[in-house]
């Protein structure tokens, strides 16, 4: 698989998709925090969101999604100067997965939750910002748009099935947003995400994530990016933040750590499979890494 793909599997994203609303004239819903990150699309009108923390709010038009990243209590609303209702007020109400205030017709999103079983959701959620919107991303993607056409279908027929449908449908509008926001902010995104924008550093993270337990050297890895040793340090460790095989070995105890969490396999054989011969090094460096020794994670 590739680097994206690799995270994400590794997060293991469930859907739980909440509900539709569907809005009227002016209005302003306040929701409360949440976990896992929230994926809305408008389909039709336009709001603001605004998060809470967050330094600016940001205006929302049909065709637009966005992911909100941190958990924060955050408001939807057409005027923000407006007081704003409890989101359970409506949503307590909602008729067939849609929630409707002020009698509908103006305005409809489509909200979804994704949780995680994993433990390493911040590998992803910590490169993005606490609203990652990406504009028009219907008119971007023909799989987008049909996704969210079919999901809002899903959502107002609740066709046999349908529960399903929604959970795979909403992954993949969560990839293809990711895609879409990287393709448009990949001069401006930091860490790993923003080094799979750059073609040379995205063979050498793939080069990493296909072989990990591979003894890797800097001077290999600058090789398969076609760059010289010195100017693939300097670039990798200015994008992504880290060394080269800093980077590696992170990536390698996270392996390591949902193996230990996942399956009944003995330390010294995850950290051979890691590309450590030597449990105790292992163990030294997973807990340098992770905090915590590979028993007690366990």
């Amino acid at each position: 698989m590739d680097p994206l793909s690799d995270v994400l599997s590794l997060l293991r994203p469930k859907s739980a998709i909440s509900a539709g609303l569907e809005a009227g004239g002016d209005w302003a819903i306040r929701f409360p925090a949440h976990e896992g990150v929230k994926f809305n699309a408008v389909m039709r009108g336009s709001c603001w969101v605004q998060v809470e923390g967050a330094s600016e709010p940001q205006r929302i038009e049909a065709g637009d999604c966005f992911l909100l990243t941190r958990g924060r209590p955050f408001q939807f609303a057409t005027d923000l100067s407006l007081p704003a209702i409890e989101s359970p007020t409506i949503y307590d109400r909602a008729v067939d997965g849609i929630a409707s205030y002020n009698g509908g017709g103006d305005f409809f999103l489509i909200g979804g939750r994704f949780s995680f079983e994993g433990d390493h959701a911040a590998l992803l959620f910590d490169a993005l910002p606490a609203v990652l919107h990406v504009h028009d991303a219907s008119a971007q993607a023909a799989v987008l748009r049909w996704s969210l056409e079919q999901l809002a279908d899903e959502l107002k027929t609740r066709p046999p099935g349908g529960t399903l449908m929604a959970e795979h449908l909403s992954q993949i509008m969560l990839l293809q947003v990711l895609r879409l926001w990287m393709a448009a902010e990949s001069t401006k995104t930091p860490g790993w995400l923003g080094a799979l924008a750059d073609p040379r550093l995205a063979r050498a993270i793939a080069a990493m994530h296909a072989e990990p337990g591979r003894k890797w050297t800097l001077a290999e890895l600058a090789g398969v990016a076609g760059m010289s040793r010195t100017s693939f340090a300097e670039r990798f460790r200015d994008m992504v933040g880290r060394t080269p095989l800093d980077y590696l070995i992170n990536w390698r105890m996270r392996l390591a750590a949902d193996r230990l969490r996942r399956t009944d396999d003995r330390v010294n054989v995850i950290a051979l499979s890691v590309g450590y011969e030597s449990e105790a090094a292992f163990s030294t460096t997973f807990r340098r890494v992770m905090g915590i020794s590979p028993g007690r994670y366990r």
